[in-house]
């Protein structure tokens, strides 16, 4: 029988959730193109973000690299956080650093 943590399922729960934020980014959907196009970012800065967010993803689903990806996914979270609040988005940063205080308890589901 398999007994996972609830760090590990944190960590798994993270990997899942940056796997479809960078699935949607790099699908290029119209509302993502719209908003990076609004906040005058670079073109096709998308597929970036969505590169990292998939990246950050691989590395917190395997437990050896997981702290890299906690911090991969830190860094971009800290970012997007920090975009919304230049652009008077608050309520839509909630969820982000939501998801940074999620992140403490991932960085300890290492390996053993």
């Amino acid at each position: 029988m398999f007994v996972a943590s609830t760090t590990v399922f944190d960590a798994l729960l993270l990997a899942t959730i940056f796997a479809a934020s960078g699935l949607v980014h790099l699908s290029g959907a119209g509302f993502v193109r719209r908003a990076y196009e609004r906040w005058q970012f670079p073109p096709k800065f998308y597929r970036v973000t969505g590169i990292l967010n998939l990246a950050a993803a691989i590395f917190l689903a395997a437990p050896i690299t997981r702290i890299w990806g906690a911090v991969l996914a830190a860094l971009v979270t800290f970012f997007a956080v920090v975009t919304l609040l230049n652009h008077r988005q608050y309520a839509y940063s909630l969820p982000g650093m939501l998801m940074l205080a999620a992140l403490i308890p991932a960085m300890l589901a290492g390996p053993i």
